[in-house]
């Protein structure tokens, strides 16, 4: 199965000068975890998570309203490409210790995945339930 089969199409995502203000507002209003980050040309650029919104902006005492999410997000992303194998997917998101991936098509945006949609195809459900594991073990080690 490929990741086009299983992946979100319309992906809610946020500039890299919006505020973390505005990033947090969006992931509650969505109900999400992680926001992609694209420039005007849609181009990814990284992705801001609410753990990132609390570990470098509120833990470091610093405003959502006046700090850019480019000044937290994550930059160096992983990312899955539309034609790549659920599998080999899965078995990213274990390695690289993250429960979403990106899906990029010639360098912008088109997709999200997550380990939850990966979970919930049938063919996928071993290599979801082994990423989860693998996620869940680096875990317990910190």
């Amino acid at each position: 199965m490929k990741i086009r089969e299983v992946m979100t199409n319309q992906v809610i995502r946020i500039h890299p000068e919006e505020s973390v203000a505005v990033a947090a507002r969006t992931l509650t209003h969505y109900n999400i975890g992680a926001l992609p980050v694209c420039g005007n040309d849609g181009q990814l650029c990284g992705v801001v998570t609410d753990r990132d919104i609390v570990t470098r902006c509120l833990a470091s005492d610093r405003k959502p309203e006046n700090t850019r999410v480019r000044d937290v997000m994550t930059g160096w992303v992983v990312s899955a490409t539309p034609d790549m194998d659920t599998a080999v997917a899965a078995h990213l998101m274990g390695r690289q210790q993250v429960r979403r991936l990106p899906v990029v098509d010639n360098g912008k945006l088109c997709g999200m995945v997550s380990l939850g949609d990966l979970a919930v195809r049938e063919q996928s459900n071993p290599d979801a339930a082994d990423a989860l594991g693998d996620i869940s073990a680096n875990i317990s080690k910190r």
